[in-house]
């Protein structure tokens, strides 16, 4: 078994809309769940028994036998049920684990009737009437693994939803980042067609890169490696444009290869570092990113002069920092933050969210 999974997220290697029960924090589920019913059945029937700790020994090993049993068999099922279509899958599951109960109810009477010698009497844990304990017990665990696998399913069908609402804004919110480099970067081109050509299609070229990284909806999230790279592209298109006006101070510590970020997110950040600071500068100034893996975090600050005196305004900076607001709490909800800081001469930006590893997504 592998902690790879919660109890209640969909089943990571079939897309079953049942839990993964061959997970480890399944297992435990099951046990807490099996151990906090056989309290409460127990406290329910104080009134009428007299030893409470055998009473509930006796009907936890009941439902951990039941619990696991269930959890055994749909773990070893789950890739022949996720062949099949929905109804059958729930039904062939309901039947499996009605099997389990059935199957654990006989055995204990069995048991019951070993021990005891036919004598009720002598151990009174034991069921006494066979029929209306195997009854009882079925009817009982149909009713509770209908309502169970009812859940699951339920549950399942809000998680697809919400996952498709939350790549759609992804898609939106990327949607509205990629004209947002395309004019300057045409300009660019247009500019040095004639003066330049060898330059203008190595822009191209790295143009091309962009919306390749852009436009590749297939991978939700890539390297900090590919990330960085995507910026270094951009930095050069803007460095034709701009020459020795623009300089970029890249501190980086030693980037792992398995950190994953989603795409597009420091491109824009440079972009709003040029577009607001450097260019309003007569001198230019220099642009500074930061990457830090800090306490299992990435740390990527971004910092560009910030030009006071100039009287020309710019809008749009804001937009920019909300669509990647938005798009870190998509992929780490309440654990990622974004930071603005604008002091006297400098304005910084800085993002903090999970170090998230290739096995991790």
């Amino acid at each position: 078994m592998t902690d790879t999974s919660n109890a209640n997220s969909l089943h990571p290697r079939t897309g079953l809309f049942l839990p993964d029960f061959c997970a480890q924090r399944s297992a435990l589920a099951v046990v807490l769940i099996a151990e906090l019913v056989a309290l409460v059945i127990t406290l329910a029937r104080e009134a009428i028994t007299s030893d409470f700790w055998l009473d509930l020994a006796a009907i936890s090993m009941f439902l951990l036998w039941i619990g696991l049993g269930c959890a055994m068999v749909l773990c070893r099922a789950s890739r022949s049920l996720a062949s099949l279509p929905t109804v059958k899958a729930t039904s062939v599951a309901l039947a499996l684990m009605i099997s389990v109960v059935a199957l654990v109810s006989e055995i204990v009477f069995r048991l019951g009737d070993y021990f005891t010698g036919g004598m009720p009497s002598v151990l009174e844990v034991f069921p006494v009437n066979h029929g209306n304990f195997l009854l009882r017990n079925v009817g009982i665990g149909f009713i509770v693994c209908a309502v169970a696998l009812r859940y699951f399913y339920v549950t399942a069908e809000w998680r697809r939803t919400v996952e498709s609402e939350a790549q759609a804004r992804i898609r939106a919110l990327q949607a509205r980042i990629r004209p947002h480099f395309l004019f300057n970067s045409m300009n660019t081109i247009a500019a040095l067609t004639r003066s330049n050509p060898e330059q203008a299609e190595q822009a191209v070229e790295d143009l091309a890169d962009l919306f390749r990284a852009s436009l590749s909806d297939a991978r939700q999230r890539i390297t900090l490696r590919e990330e960085l790279e995507i910026a270094r592209v951009y930095q050069r298109i803007e460095q034709l444009r701009l020459g020795e006006r623009l300089h970029v101070d890249w501190q980086l510590d030693k980037i792992p290869d398995d950190a994953m970020v989603p795409s597009l997110l420091l491109q824009p950040l440079l972009e709003n570092a040029i577009y607001h600071g450097i260019e309003l500068l007569p001198k230019g100034g220099e642009v500074t990113v930061s990457v830090r893996i800090i306490d299992k975090s990435i740390r990527l600050v971004v910092s560009n002069p910030l030009a006071r005196a100039v009287t020309e305004q710019r809008t749009g900076n804001r937009l920019a920092l909300d669509n990647i607001a938005q798009r870190l709490e998509l992929a780490w909800p309440g654990a990622a933050h974004v930071n603005v800081e604008s002091l006297a001469d400098r304005y910084t930006v800085s993002l903090q969210f999970p170090y998230s590893q290739r096995a991790e997504l």
